[in-house]
């Protein structure tokens, strides 16, 4: 980035908005930006909604351990890409999102276009037909935090929640495991980013740029889904919570789970690091965990996983897994 390149404390809010509207899409947008709030259309009659945001060296650094760069493009792609996840894992489609922007006066203005077409690039890539930033907010902090709201339609569908898996269930997972768990370590490691092969760094790109199945959500619903989440804390974690909504038990399968880590093997001993725990404890591929009852046919893009039982918690082969997942809190 060039010294003298502009910075947002060299515009005011009027002139950065400027720099930002003109990158985002206005799909299915009654009323846009400019206003004290926009105006969506809502087709069902009933809207869900969910809300996530990336803080500043809690969820990114601007510099990794490796000497990556986090672009303001791979920022605004993890914002889009986590919410649109969310609308999906209730087998909705996404409608609107709505980005709230904590910036530093030092930030470059670059970056920050940087993040507004990564918003717009991930609703494109990811085929999120319909939706589109419709507005937000800007302030001014010592570090950057990116927070959307994002809201969507559940077109005649009954939304599917946590709580319904029964005793009995299939559950299937659509989406990755395990390479965004597997791009963080690499953006942690001592290995610098410039040495690192193609196969580590399609790991980073699953960490800073990662691509739930968005279509699927809506297919498992209509499939008759009893229960479904996003990935987002680790496979058990996220279905620890699923067991503990429904007041059951999960078993995950070491036959379909261990062969998804061995083919992560390489990558993981290059860093250092348990391949399955990848697979088990991390989230942020966005994949979407699904149960089914037994004698459904599964949807296109889902694989059978595991088991719902009586009892509860969640086990692997039957034992305790080795990994609990994420959690923002804990020490």
């Amino acid at each position: 980035m060039p010294t003298n390149a502009p910075t947002v404390a060299d515009l005011d809010e009027k002139g950065l908005l400027a720099r930002i509207f003109p990158r985002l899409g206005t799909a299915n947008v009654l009323l846009g930006p400019g206003d004290d709030a926009a105006v969506i259309s809502s087709p069902d009659g009933r809207t869900a909604i969910s809300i996530d945001t990336l803080v500043q060296d809690a969820d990114f650094r601007l510099t990794w351990p490796s000497g990556y760069r986090t672009s303001g493009f791979d920022v605004g792609w993890k914002c889009a890409a986590q919410n649109l996840s969310d609308i999906n894992a209730m087998g909705a489609v996404a409608t609107s999102l709505v980005v709230s922007l904590t910036l530093p006066g030092t930030t470059p203005v670059a970056w920050v276009e940087d993040l507004a077409d990564g918003l717009a690039g991930a609703i494109s890539a990811l085929q999120a037909v319909g939706c589109s930033v419709v507005g937000g907010d800007l302030g001014r902090g010592r570090e950057i935090v990116v927070t959307a709201a994002v809201t969507g339609d559940l077109q005649g569908r009954a939304p599917v929640l946590r709580s319904g898996a029964r005793p009995g269930d299939i559950l299937a997972v659509a989406g990755e495991l395990g390479l965004a768990a597997g791009g963080l370590a690499a953006l942690e490691s001592n290995t610098a980013y410039t040495d690192m092969d193609e196969a580590l760094r399609a790991l980073v790109a699953a960490q800073c740029r990662p691509r739930p199945p968005l279509r699927q959500g809506p297919r498992a619903a209509a499939a008759g889904a009893t229960a479904m989440l996003d990935i987002s804390d680790g496979l058990v974690r996220d279905a620890g919570r699923i067991a503990r909504a429904s007041d059951v038990g999960i078993d995950l399968d070491p036959a379909v789970l261990a062969p998804r880590a061995a083919r992560l093997h390489k990558e993981a001993a290059k860093v250092g690091a348990d391949p399955l725990n990848w697979v088990l404890g991390g989230g942020e591929d966005h994949g979407l965990l699904a149960t089914f009852p037994a004698d459904a046919v599964l949807p296109e893009g889902f694989q059978r996983l595991g088991t719902v039982h009586d009892g509860g918690g969640v086990t692997y082969g039957g034992e305790a897994p080795r990994t609990a997942g994420w959690d923002h809190f804990a020490g």
